[in-house]
């Protein structure tokens, strides 16, 4: 199926996995329109992507935010959520409050951006929201975003019964370069994905344009819905 024309709504498109899949749309010729929380982010993408792009900000931890979003939108074809913040922890030493933070976040967001999102879309649309691989083979210290993309999994097989004919997917990313990770120094970021290219069978870590990818299959795809795309490079594995 082209995308050519379509319109498409990425959340979380000014960076990382969400600008990559912004510009994969672009690619296909289609409408882009980029949410984020931030202006002076959505401003650097228009200039950094150009093409047939659109820009508005959201807080899809606000549900009348949400919904002022998509009035803004109008209708349109597709929706990817990529937005969205866990929290890493010990269950033991984790505060219920960081965790409750999480959910309302990268849980509650997505759910709230596809109810916002029904409206303005039709029976030929789809909805791909993100998870993670953490939902499927968790590290010490990640119970809480085990929870959280475990829930999101879920909540798409439950959704693609429900708002059938319109299809719902996940994408479920592994470690992949992004700015996530630009807190961290230059030398232990480059060690640490070092140490986990090392354990992977691909032998490297993903970048952005790897996942988004997928994001472009799962809109073209009309014959797939209630999936799960684990995009991992094989650490479930190992």
């Amino acid at each position: 199926m082209s995308l050519q024309g379509k319109k498409v709504v990425v959340l979380g498109g000014t960076s990382g996995i969400g600008l990559a899949a912004a510009k994969a749309f672009l690619d296909e010729s289609a409408h882009v329109i980029i949410g984020s929380r931030s202006a002076s982010k959505i401003s650097d993408a228009k200039e950094q992507l150009g093409g047939n792009l659109e820009g508005y900000e959201i807080d899809f931890r606000s549900e009348e935010n949400v919904v002022n979003f998509f009035e803004k939108v109008g209708k349109f074809d597709h929706l990817v959520v990529t937005a969205g913040e866990g929290a890493m922890g010990h269950f033991s030493e984790l505060p219920v409050s960081a965790v409750r933070d999480a959910f309302d976040s990268k849980f509650w967001g997505q759910y709230m951006s596809v109810r916002a999102a029904l409206p303005y879309l039709n029976d030929e649309s789809s909805i791909t929201l993100t998870s993670g691989v953490y939902g499927v083979r968790p590290p010490k210290g990640a119970t809480t975003l085990a929870s959280i993309n475990s829930a999101i999994d879920g909540l798409v097989r439950g959704l693609s019964v429900d708002l059938a004919p319109i299809r719902v997917n996940v994408v479920s990313p592994g470690i992949v370069d992004t700015p996530l990770y630009s807190g961290m120094q230059e030398k232990d970021r480059q060690e640490l994905y070092s140490q986990i290219a090392q354990q992977l069978p691909v032998g490297r870590i993903a970048q952005p344009e790897d996942i988004a990818e997928t994001y472009v299959h799962l809109a073209k795809n009309r014959f797939t819905t209630g999936t799960s795309v684990l995009i991992d490079g094989g650490a479930h594995l190992v």
